[in-house]
């Protein structure tokens, strides 16, 4: 599965003036700035998903040699990031999948920056992420959502992923969810 994921690295130009491309360790910096502020704007809505544990830069850094973490620019500046990948945390198996795990990919660390949000970025993004995947040969994609964050939670929801189980971890409850693309 790696050689499939290597094999259709998505970098073309995607919507409005966003463009998308895999993530260097020279972003390094930048992400974890990107990470520290939208952890402190979460907090703002007492939404406690991420904190200095995780994510963190070693998780970005690993997520980039393994040529799996995009980002998305406008202007030259990061606005977004996103993993896709075939990794899972074992808490994964405690969901009911309609799809097999081999036509599935999944989505981690999906944030767009602060000063980005609510214009629809997210959304567009979503989309985008699901035309990668489907184009790398896969046509299902999982993923999983902070029970306390509804901003999340509904832009899964309004994009039809569906509920197939949950994850209990250190942050508490997350439900894991899937899609058909």
């Amino acid at each position: 599965m790696k050689d499939r994921l290597k094999s259709k690295k998505n970098t073309d130009s995607g919507i409005d003036s966003i463009k998308y491309r895999l993530g260097k360790l020279e972003d390094i910096e930048t992400i974890t700035v990107l990470i520290q502020e939208a952890i402190k704007e979460m907090e703002k809505h007492d939404i406690y998903q991420w904190d200095g544990l995780y994510p963190t830069a070693e998780d970005f850094a690993a997520d980039i040699k393994k040529e799996n973490l995009y980002v998305a620019e406008e202007n030259g500046k990061i606005i977004a990031l996103y993993v896709i990948s075939g990794e899972s945390n074992e808490a994964y198996n405690n969901a009911e999948w309609k799809y097999p795990r081999e036509t599935s990919l999944v989505i981690h660390r999906f944030c767009v920056s602060t000063g980005f949000q609510n214009r629809g970025i997210g959304k567009k993004m979503l989309n985008k992420i699901e035309s990668q995947i489907k184009s790398m040969g896969y046509d299902s994609v999982r993923l999983d959502v902070f029970t306390k964050n509804p901003y999340a939670q509904k832009l899964y929801r309004n994009n039809g992923y569906e509920v197939r189980g949950f994850a209990e971890w250190r942050k508490g409850r997350f439900d894991l969810m899937e899609k058909k693309l």
